[in-house]
């Protein structure tokens, strides 16, 4: 069923490969039983063999994605994940180590990930993607020892993040109650990191709001940064951003420009391609934090950046295009 080659897995997959979906039992309103039904559906008149496992209050994901995992090796499987970036972060992690395909049914709120490989919202015609899919090896950033599919980043970053989920608690999961929520925390100010960032060979002592590595060509493509396109080679380049510091009308022009896809252009964010980063905080620090696809870690320093060492296989029907977007 699958052979390596300099690292790479090659898979053969059969039309009746099983199975293994992780998903959230209780995401607002009936939404996410009305996926289960319609991704239930989808592949019960496909005949595929599957099961489902449901993240609850008394299941938490990390046992979850662990006996979905353990199901798919048993069953010679795939394990699919249904969610947002941070439930396909945790699912993909798993499926990275023990070397299993990836299934994405994407239900967020942007959906960087899924739209980067052309995987609709809608869960019937993502489950029919994926009937029809074949493997295709993706890149994956590390930052230590954990994988992110999108990006990876401190400082301001992760503080807007955690705000976000305050925010969505309240007025839900909305695009625009993420920009919004985004713009209170980084007119409210904040902190600037003392940190060194060094690529092997040169050591930078930086003063930044926040330090964003992204592994995610769509993302960096919406926002303006020119290494969109260094990424999208899939070839082990990820893509580094660094504020200057600066004040809050300065950000905010900075945000104007990110969501007019300027943010290139601004003298104030200096952007770059790299192979491989360490990040130390000047003050010693038993942990950072590191907001890693929309999800909150505190990991210690100091902070390796790279692709990782092989790629995650992705059972998808179609690739991207740069500047293609499939919404």
């Amino acid at each position: 069923m699958r052979t390596t080659r300099a690292g790479w897995c090659v898979w053969r997959m059969p039309n009746d490969l099983p199975l293994a979906i992780v998903m959230n039992a209780g995401s607002g309103h009936g939404d996410a039983a009305a996926a289960r039904d319609t991704i239930r559906a989808t592949l019960e008149a496909a005949g595929r063999p599957h099961r489902f496992f449901l993240i609850d209050d008394d299941h938490p994901i990390t046992e979850v994605v662990a006996d979905a995992v353990a199901h798919a090796k048993h069953e010679g499987g795939a394990v699919v994940a249904v969610g947002g970036d941070g439930t396909i972060n945790c699912v993909a992690g798993a499926a990275w180590r023990e070397q299993l395909p990836l299934g994405v049914l994407p239900q967020g709120t942007f959906n960087f990930f899924g739209r980067s490989h052309n995987i609709p919202a809608d869960a019937r015609e993502a489950t029919e993607g994926l009937l029809r899919g074949t493997p295709r090896n993706v890149q994956a950033g590390m930052v230590n020892d954990r994988l992110f599919l999108v990006n990876g980043s401190l400082g301001l970053y992760p503080q807007v993040l955690e705000d976000r989920e305050a925010w969505k608690q309240r007025l839900g999961r909305h695009r625009l109650v993420a920009l919004w929520s985004g713009l209170v925390t980084m007119m409210r100010g904040y902190r600037s990191l003392r940190i060194d960032v060094s690529d092997g060979t040169r050591t930078r002592q930086l003063r930044t709001p926040t330090l964003f590595v992204g592994n995610n060509a769509l993302q960096m493509e919406i926002i303006g940064l020119p290494e969109a396109s260094d990424v999208f080679r899939n070839d082990g380049t990820l893509a580094g951003l660094v504020l200057k510091p600066i004040g809050r009308l300065t950000m905010l022009g900075l945000i104007l420009r990110g969501a007019l896809g300027r943010l290139g252009d601004a003298e104030n964010a200096i952007s770059f391609a790299f192979r491989e980063i360490t990040v130390t905080p000047k003050r010693h620090r038993e942990k950072m934090k590191v907001a890693v696809d929309g999800e909150i870690e505190w990991l210690d320093p100091p902070l390796v950046f790279r692709a990782a060492p092989r790629p995650l296989v992705l059972i998808t029907d179609g690739e991207r295009q740069p500047g293609e977007d499939p919404g």
